[in-house]
């Protein structure tokens, strides 16, 4: 292989996919191969359009030989442009959220994802090879009649609890005393915002009143489910839940340093990366066990099947005053990411595409 392009429906710096796709080129690069992205130039965010190419370029440019990779992910013009490709093509699926998550606070998104999911039907027959980033996706391509597929787990950066942390976030998150909860990821229904408000006013209320809940992640084109979580905050006589809306790598890693546990209650999840990089920051994990959260957590952190708000609220204490139990949680996480971390993704990458 001498030249391996990436093609991803949208663009931005944070997006995990986005992310995924600037480490993989940067793997492919460094053994020996040409590599760019491409994508819709409609949704490249303007920062990175110095990155990123118009999709409508590739057919012009790719030869026979060539491998194009699909990060499959939503409904969009890139996938119909990938399927006509004359060259080697490997499908990579990291999930389209069901639209019924969707229907009644945004009919718009709603559709889009059914036309997703139609597309990545349609997309069966068209890949040499098929991956998908858990086992999890992987299940979900064979249902939908794809064939041998096989997983190559999300790529994320190695060096993920380091950098620079935003000096006023941090002093904003931790210089009055209170116990943080975090929860990283955009503001959309699937992963529940909802229960963790629910959660989040037992803890308060019951448990530590000197609390706040962080909800980092951007509600852009979610107004409404937004403005939804905003009423439950009122009707639950919450203090200090803090919306971040979107925010620098910086600010996030203040918001990873400053927390003292980080839970997730999401019903759908193609793999979730914030818990891993939550793990990077030696935070305490407690997630609800759906889709693919415990094939990422491997065993690690503490999961929920069907507990209620006080359970969850009854256990974050615990995960947060029991210092024994913290560090054996955080002992056993670190043994997790250990094992993501020490891959040889190129290596992974070629012996999934075999021939």
């Amino acid at each position: 292989m001498k030249v391996i392009h990436q093609i991803t429906a949208g663009f931005r710096r944070g997006d995990a996919i986005s992310e995924e796709a600037l480490l993989l080129r940067e793997v492919f690069r460094n053994n020996g191969c040409t590599s760019e992205l491409f994508c819709d130039g409609a949704t490249i965010a303007e920062n990175m359009r110095n990155e990123v190419a118009e999709i409508s370029k590739l057919p012009t440019i790719v030869q026979p030989e060539d491998v194009a990779i699909l990060h499959l992910s939503i409904g969009s013009r890139v996938n119909q442009v990938f399927s006509s490709l004359p060259c080697k093509k490997v499908i990579l699926y990291h999930n389209v959220t069901p639209a019924e998550y969707f229907e009644r606070l945004n009919p718009p998104m709603a559709q889009i994802l059914e036309d997703g999911r139609k597309q990545v039907a349609a997309l069966a027959d068209v890949a040499d090879v098929n991956l998908a980033v858990s086992a999890y996706n992987a299940r979900e391509l064979e249902e939908m009649g794809y064939k041998n597929v096989k997983v190559l787990p999300l790529v994320i950066d190695a060096s993920f609890g380091e950098g620079l942390i935003d000096g006023a976030m941090y002093s904003l998150l931790k210089d009055d005393g209170c116990k943080n909860i975090l929860f990283v990821g955009r503001v959309v229904p699937n992963k529940r915002h909802d229960k963790l408000l629910e959660a989040f006013s037992y803890y308060q209320h019951y448990v530590e009143p000197r609390s706040r809940l962080i909800i980092a992640g951007s509600s852009v084109g979610q107004e409404a489910y937004k403005s939804l979580l905003l009423g439950s905050v009122h009707t639950l006589e919450l203090q200090r839940v803090y919306f971040t809306e979107f925010i620098s790598s910086a600010e996030l890693n203040a918001c990873y340093k400053a927390a003292d546990v980080f839970l997730c209650l999401s019903d759908h999840e193609g793999f979730c990366a914030p818990l891993l990089e939550a793990m990077s920051w030696q935070i305490p994990v407690c997630a609800m066990a759906r889709a693919a959260v415990p094939e990422t957590m491997d065993g690690a952190g503490v999961l929920f099947n069907d507990a209620s708000p006080a359970e969850i609220a009854e256990a974050l204490n615990e995960v947060i005053i029991n210092q024994p139990l913290r560090e054996k949680i955080i002992a056993k996480q670190d043994e997790r990411l250990a094992r993501f971390r020490n891959r040889d993704v190129w290596t992974e990458f070629v012996g999934l595409l075999g021939e």
